[in-house]
């Protein structure tokens, strides 16, 4: 336990039976915490995840839930109030991506990476603030955005939108709510090796492709970025609202350029 302040407090994590989602969870399980982890498929993936979290020492919940919709986000409140009696933190980690050049792109693909992505995380966030609100505390929500809030991604034009939608939502409802003592961060991902990463780092032209755009020349790991959560959920980052915390090995520092190339 790194953070004892995170001790006996109430997360939910939406997205989290797998990849990024699931390394957060397990972490929330090592500082002592009590997790609603939701799933939409993957309910052998959460029931794992749940295990783990109790077995370092705290407490986990599963729920199934589409967070792109409202009755789906209220399923996950009531879950964290009726097993745990409380929420405190809220991450938004669900998401998803394909890739499609933009002239080919149906509007029903484009809706719902946007739902997923962008509705999702406004659907929670607001959840989230309504429940701090209501009950006059402090509360800290977590989005995961993408190093492509910043970085243009050519045919994935839906995915890049959502995570620029990510960005600015993010920065406006810290400042919205900074007043009420709700803290809202963003962390973004580069290159990490999560089950939807797998098959394309598999392949060692791939992986060498992707590595040379990193300037730390390495592929992230999940648990790297639940690192980066735990601080943004705990005391130690108590002055911190309104930022995306990057966790990419520095590819979001044009790393074309490295060695004074250009």
């Amino acid at each position: 336990m790194l953070y004892k302040d995170l001790n006996g407090k109430v997360a939910v994590i939406t997205g989290g039976s797998k990849g990024i989602g699931s390394a957060i969870a397990e972490r929330f399980g090592q500082e002592g915490m009590h997790v609603v982890i939701n799933y939409n498929s993957d309910k052998d993936g959460a029931n794992a995840v749940r295990d783990q979290i109790n077995a370092a020492g705290g407490e986990g919940v599963v729920v199934q839930a589409d967070v792109s919709t409202e009755e789906g986000v209220k399923r996950l409140v009531d879950t964290a109030v009726d097993q745990f009696g409380d929420l405190d933190v809220w991450v938004n980690n669900a998401g998803m991506e394909n890739q499609q050049p933009t002239a080919e792109l149906s509007f029903e693909s484009w809706k719902r990476v946007l739902d997923v992505n962008l509705n999702g995380v406004f659907l929670g966030s607001k959840a989230a603030i309504n429940y701090f609100l209501s009950h006059d505390k402090p509360g800290n929500i977590i989005n995961m955005s993408s190093v492509h809030e910043k970085i243009p991604w050519p045919t994935f034009a839906h995915y890049a939108a959502s995570k620029g939608g990510v960005k600015l939502f993010n920065e406006t409802i810290a400042m919205e709510y900074a007043d009420r003592h709700i803290r809202v961060n963003a962390i973004g991902p580069g290159a990490i090796n999560t089950p939807i990463n797998a098959k394309k780092f598999a392949d060692p032209e791939q992986l060498k492709t992707t590595t040379s755009m990193i300037p730390m020349q390495r592929i992230g790991d999940p648990e790297e970025v639940a690192a980066a959560a735990a601080w943004l959920a705990s005391a130690e980052s108590s002055y911190v609202t309104g930022i995306t915390l990057f966790v990419d090995g520095g590819m979001t520092l044009y790393p074309s350029f490295q060695g004074g190339k250009g």
